[in-house]
């Protein structure tokens, strides 16, 4: 693989693009908003500069990076691609969709992953004339930073898409771990009652958010606090991955979505990206 596409521009698409860019391989960046486009394209550059500073990054390498880096709004970009990386909303209809198009667009021996953190690969795989290409490709905010990426092989995923997808996981510094394609993989089935009990200890009025995270990480050993860990994920995309996966098990209860997910997300208090969460940014 020389070519990798992502479509979708946000935190887990410009992570993406950071860690594909530094480990040699040309990236086609696409989102149809040209503001979320800007803003990714600067968070890169930011993460870039820091791995310099750091000394992670040669001047050479972070150039380098840059320079592989091609912004696009349009899905005709990826006629090219090797791998088709999908980080968009989790809505089935909507990555089935865009599945869908790129099956017309993109050369036939084309690989198309999704980043979904629940939804069923076998499901988005469906519409395709060719399912047997789609495999799940699920990466961990933030990207270019964190080891672990799940492989998830659909009901007719090949064999051979499994293992080229592995491949390109390794390629980028990433240890890949194989899952079955059942609701939440492996990490989210484990983080659901992480996230879950805490919102209800909340709720209760036990503790507030920072004592539950200070608790967490003091005895726990966690780096950062279930409260912490979904402003930084966003709000909003926590709440669809637990809806989702309440959904997908038939009302299983350690899946339910709490109300205090869904006030904040009506309140657009989703967290980092909108400045204010259970913690604010300024």
């Amino acid at each position: 693989m020389r070519t990798v596409g992502i479509i979708g521009a946000g935190t887990m698409g410009a992570g993406m693009a950071n860690v594909a860019a530094v480990s040699g391989f040309q990236v086609i960046l696409c989102d149809a908003d040209e503001q979320v486009l800007q803003t990714s394209l600067e968070r890169i550059a930011a993460d870039l500069q820091k791995g310099l500073e750091r000394g992670k990054l040669t001047a050479q390498q972070f150039s380098e990076a840059r320079e592989r880096i091609h912004p696009h709004h349009s899905l005709e970009s990826f006629s090219n691609a090797d791998i088709v990386i999908e980080a968009v909303v989790e809505k089935l209809e909507v990555k089935q969709d865009i599945f869908r198009r790129l099956e017309a667009i993109c050369q036939s021996n084309a690989i198309f992953a999704t980043n979904t953190s629940s939804l069923s690969i076998t499901a988005i795989a469906s519409v395709l004339s060719r399912p047997e290409r789609v495999v799940g490709m699920h990466f961990f905010n933030p990207a270019h930073l964190m080891k672990l990426v799940e492989i998830i092989r659909g009901h007719r995923t090949a064999e051979a898409v499994v293992s080229r997808a592995s491949d390109l996981a390794r390629a980028l510094g990433k240890i890949p771990v194989h899952a079955k394609d059942t609701p939440g993989f492996i990490v989210n089935r484990c983080a659901r009652p992480f996230y879950g009990e805490a919102l209800r200890v909340l709720g209760e009025g036990i503790a507030s958010p920072e004592d539950i995270d200070r608790i967490v990480k003091l005895e726990g050993g966690f780096k950062m606090g279930p409260f912490e860990l979904m402003d930084l994920i966003g709000i909003d995309v926590n709440l669809a991955v637990t809806q989702s996966m309440y959904d997908q098990t038939f009302g299983e209860p350690r899946y339910r979505p709490h109300v205090i997910q869904k006030n904040m997300v009506n309140a657009n208090l989703l967290g980092r990206k909108t400045k204010r969460g259970f913690y604010d940014y300024p």
